[in-house]
C-alpha cells in the first residue's frame, strides 16, 4: 500500500480526523481525539505505526520482519510496519482496523455513541 492508499483507508473510517501535531512528516489519525495511527511521510522511513493488542503485537513481530516495536511509543501496545516491505495490503488494512477498533473500544460510552452518527 502506498501512502495515499493508507491515508484514504484511515480517513474513510467513522469519525476520523487527521493532522500533523508533531512535525510535517508525521501524519496522525485520530478517532474522538485519540490516536490510532501515525503515518511517516518522510522519504527515508516509510512506516505506519498502529496500536495493537499486546499479545498480538509480539506475535506479529515474530511473524513479520517488517513489524517492529514502535519508536517513541509504548512498545507493548504499538507496532510500526515498514510499508516498503512485502506485507500484503489486506494485512495492513486488517491491522489498521484492529488499531481503530481498540481505540474505539477504549472510548467513553458517549463518544462511542456519537460515532454511530457517522455509520
Amino acid at each position: 500500500m502506498n501512502i495515499e492508499e493508507i491515508r484514504e483507508y484511515c480517513i474513510s473510517k467513522p469519525g476520523v480526523t487527521e493532522g500533523l501535531p508533531f512535525n510535517d512528516t508525521a501524519l496522525v489519525f485520530k478517532v474522538a481525539g485519540k490516536m490510532f495511527a501515525l503515518l511517516d511521510l518522510s522519504e527515508e522511513a516509510r512506516g505506519l505505526t498502529l496500536k495493537c493488542d499486546p499479545e498480538l503485537a509480539i506475535e506479529l513481530r515474530e511473524q513479520h520482519t517488517e513489524v517492529t516495536p514502535a519508536w517513541h511509543f509504548n512498545k507493548q501496545h504499538w507496532n510500526t510496519i515498514d510499508t516498503s516491505g512485502s506485507v500484503p495490503e489486506e494485512k495492513i488494512r486488517e491491522w489498521i482496523d484492529h488499531s481503530y477498533d481498540l481505540v474505539v473500544k477504549g472510548l467513553k460510552r458517549a463518544d462511542r455513541e456519537a460515532l454511530q452518527k457517522f455509520i
